[in-house]
């Protein structure tokens, strides 16, 4: 298998091999184009044109030490063709422009320079109400567009859920997983411990773990946070839907409503988020509060940190809440 780097002249002669480049078309600059945790990813950019280029390996990017289904951008990439009939989910995703499914690599057009919504995690950052419904409106959309009744067949994406399963539902709440959240913020790791000896906590996680493996009938992203979310100059855009399978609509949306906790929003954002996507789509409300309830827990004393900028006071409030959603 072919492992791409940023060299330009072995960029340059992989690209050609590929018919992506053009004869008389060469290489300007080569960039990373954001934050990405998962893939190699690179913004190509040549005299008349940029691209992206993204390249899954048998790890996580970010984290080497995780193991990872190499294949899952072709799951990506398979996203991208079945939303790509729904004009509406196909103007906010970026388009597949081609794939090398032996060497897992995926070439999409540029959607420009753009930054994603992590922003909100800053102290009095707030999301504009538009860009709440129109993450809201696209997962809405998605889960009622792509379902079991307009598709022949399921996507799984059974290894890359086995590896989410593992980081959501068993790694936060091991005894001994490695991971000091006192190096995090001093105190976290004693809140941690608690949770980890809340015996009926551990049986309602694995309950929820259970209900998150099985198949269900409708299209998630299955990666549905801030991070996931691109502002442009074209507008709100969505990418990265590797984890991508069908399976249920309160899983996805209890992980965006957890990020809009964990990043301090409005009290009200949760009951305005419900309130839009239950307009559209059904959803069962408690259901989704487990699953956000879940989001918490994982975010806060798990593995995959974000840069949160709340307090341990408030983290501690974040988890207990997060506890009475899942066993109540």
């Amino acid at each position: 298998m072919i492992k791409l780097n940023n060299n330009i002249e072995d960029l340059t002669t992989y690209l050609k091999s590929k018919g992506w480049l053009g004869d008389n078309e060469s290489i300007v600059t080569v960039e990373k184009p954001g934050e990405g945790n998962m893939n190699f990813t690179l913004r190509i950019t040549t005299e008349t044109r940029s691209f992206i280029v993204k390249q899954s390996r048998e790890y996580v990017e970010k984290y080497p030490q995780v193991a990872a289904p190499a294949e899952r951008v072709l799951t990506e990439a398979k996203f991208y063709e079945v939303t790509e009939t729904v004009p509406s989910l196909k103007a906010m995703m970026p388009t597949l422009v081609g794939l090398d499914k032996e060497n897992n690599v995926m070439v999409m057009n540029d959607l420009g320079n753009g930054s994603d919504f992590t922003y909100l995690y800053q102290l009095g950052k707030k999301i504009l109400e538009e860009d709440l419904f129109s993450v809201v409106d696209f997962a809405a959309t998605l889960h009622t567009s792509i379902t079991t009744d307009t598709q022949d067949s399921r996507i799984s994406n059974t290894k890359m859920r086995a590896l989410n399963h593992e980081h959501i539902f068993n790694y936060p709440y091991a005894v001994d997983n490695g991971i000091n959240l006192d190096d995090i913020l001093p105190g976290l790791q004693k809140e941690a411990n608690r949770l980890k000896a809340d015996n009926v906590l551990i049986a309602e996680v694995k309950k929820l773990g259970d209900l998150y493996l099985e198949d269900g009938d409708i299209l998630l992203h299955g990666d549905y946070f801030p991070g996931s979310w691109l502002a442009t100059v074209g507008g709100l855009k969505i990418i990265d839907p590797e984890f991508c399978f069908f399976g249920k609509a309160e899983f996805e949306i209890g992980v965006m409503l957890a990020h809009l906790k964990m990043a301090n929003q409005f009290a009200n954002i949760i009951e305005k988020a419900i309130d839009r996507y239950k307009s559209l789509a059904e959803l069962d409300t408690s259901l989704c509060y487990k699953f956000m309830g879940i989001e918490l827990i994982r975010r806060i004393i798990g593995l995959a940190q974000l840069p949160l900028e709340i307090s341990l006071e408030k983290r501690v409030s974040l988890l207990n809440e997060a506890r009475e959603l899942i066993v109540n």
